[in-house]
């Protein structure tokens, strides 16, 4: 996809920088600054789209589509509306309570709240990029997956119980949502490139330039030992760390990204990514307000062992 990009980084490399790509250190400055453009190039393209389409799926929208679904219909519905409308976990709270006093099940709530983090346009638009369609759609299948079977599990131990008293007598009122021209859409779209650009290009930095070290310096052996498709509990391991870690996913997919080039299997770097994204002890803090710690811990297991069978699913495919 990006052949004119390799070409043009690696005449850079050395005309410019005089340094052999094939050497440690220039392999770590093609991966960096490759990884860079390439990143800021699909990150800005993915989520003008993405933001677009959302803009047709404000809450309050979202919230009156699944007041008409019930059963599986409606764990299903609420992934696939997590897709599109991806929040941090600053937003989970509003969008609780929001379900919550719609009489949306808990169970079909929860659906959204883990798909929504998981489901990231930034992060789809990396691993394209870096994997190609068929890893990016198989992740996009995963967060619902995770989703639909995590909020079936939730809503069959019956966890009203466990929701904060207060949340039940919350009412935020309806608001109709607001009309928005063509060109308003547009001008949204490109506001939350720049706001979101804006907020993660250190994060990127960081990831790239940590990726970059890995892919030149990382001894391959080694890694691959340790965290490779032959070690049985890699998937594991990485997502128990990732779980209480507050990490940008997009600064976790280039770190990634050079791992699995050193041998890593690509499914425990995914693990990684998406406990990272789905799971954080903010979020945590956040929830507590208003859920019971009793719901979080059942939450934070179900999500973590969704994505750990994906992740020996990644491993054993591809």
């Amino acid at each position: 996809m990006f052949i004119w990009l390799d070409n043009l980084i690696t005449l850079l490399t050395e005309n410019v920088f005089k340094l052999d790509v094939n050497s440690a250190v220039g392999s770590s400055v093609h991966f960096f600054f490759y990884d860079t453009i390439k990143i800021i190039i699909l990150l800005s393209v993915m989520i003008f789209a993405i933001s677009y389409l959302r803009s047709y799926f404000p809450p309050e929208k979202t919230k009156k589509h699944l007041e008409k679904f019930s059963g599986i219909t409606g764990n299903i519905m609420a992934s696939l509306l997590g897709i599109v409308t991806p929040f941090c976990s600053c937003s989970s709270i509003p969008i609780f309570i929001g379900f919550v006093e719609a009489g949306i099940p808990l169970g079909v709530t929860f659906s959204f709240l883990i798909t929504s983090p998981i489901v990231n346009e930034a992060a789809f638009a990396i691993l394209l990029g870096s994997f190609g369609w068929k890893v990016a759609l198989i992740y996009v299948a995963s967060g619902v997956i995770i989703g639909v079977i995590g909020g079936l599990i939730i809503g069959k131990l019956k966890p009203e119980k466990y929701v904060e008293e207060y949340v039940y007598k919350i009412k935020m009122g309806e608001s109709e949502p607001e009309k928005l021209s063509q060109k308003q859409r547009l001008f949204f779209a490109f506001d939350n490139v720049r706001d979101i650009v804006k907020r993660v290009w250190l994060f990127l930095l960081i990831g790239i330039g940590i990726g970059a070290l890995i892919h030149g310096y990382a001894p391959q052996e080694i890694l691959a030992k340790w965290a490779g498709p032959d070690n049985p509990f890699a998937v594991i391991i990485s997502t128990v760390i990732a779980v209480p870690l507050y990490s940008n996913a997009l600064g976790t997919i280039p770190i990634a990204e050079a791992l699995i080039g050193k041998g890593i299997g690509i499914g425990t770097a995914l693990a990684f990514m998406m406990a990272t994204t789905a799971l954080s002890l903010p979020e945590a803090i956040l929830l507590k307000k208003v859920i019971k710690p009793k719901l979080i811990g059942i939450f934070f297991t179900v999500v973590s062992i969704g994505i750990i069978i994906t992740g020996y699913f990644f491993n054993i495919i591809l």
